[in-house]
């Protein structure tokens, strides 16, 4: 029985940063909380933590598992922004100690890879002409600049 909250809760394995991570992205991300932090008492993990946290209304948990998995780019966090302004904040925030990779994404100081991307981003990639100069603009750019998306749209 689902009482409202999601049924999927994205689970980050990071290397003894799940305080710091799930701080740092409530930090980020308006509207964010931490819900609770755990503390492992006993055992092969005593003091590692579990972290859960709501970021833009997503649970996500942190975990101090060591060793660390690696992320990779085939899962990513969608961060869809209404302005330039909203992409600017996010990217600035997220790049930091992290890097840049193209087209929006970026790979945060803990390995998390991210877009942000425009909200509209899928309705100025859908019509054909358009589509493609749309695309072929976003491809010359690491972060985002929508007025030269939109400028590609209108003039094609």
């Amino acid at each position: 029985m689902n009482d409202g909250a999601p049924q999927i809760t994205p689970f980050l394995w990071l290397d003894g940063c799940a305080r710091e991570a799930a701080d740092f992205y409530v930090s980020v991300f308006r509207d964010s909380r931490i819900i609770d932090d755990t503390a492992l008492p006993d055992g092969p993990g005593a003091g590692s933590h579990i972290v859960s946290f709501v970021v833009k209304g997503q649970r996500f948990t942190a975990f101090d598992g060591i060793p660390a998995y690696e992320f990779t780019p085939a899962i990513s966090f969608v961060v869809d922004c209404e302005s330039q302004e909203e992409i600017d904040a996010y990217w600035d925030r997220l790049a930091e100690d992290g890097s840049p990779i193209q087209c929006g994404w970026i790979q945060d100081k803990f390995g998390v890879h991210w877009q942000i991307v425009p909200a509209d981003l899928s309705e100025l990639m859908k019509e054909g002409p358009r589509a493609d100069a749309v695309i072929t603009e976003l491809l010359t750019m690491v972060k985002i600049d929508l007025e030269r998306l939109r400028t590609a749209y209108a003039n094609a």
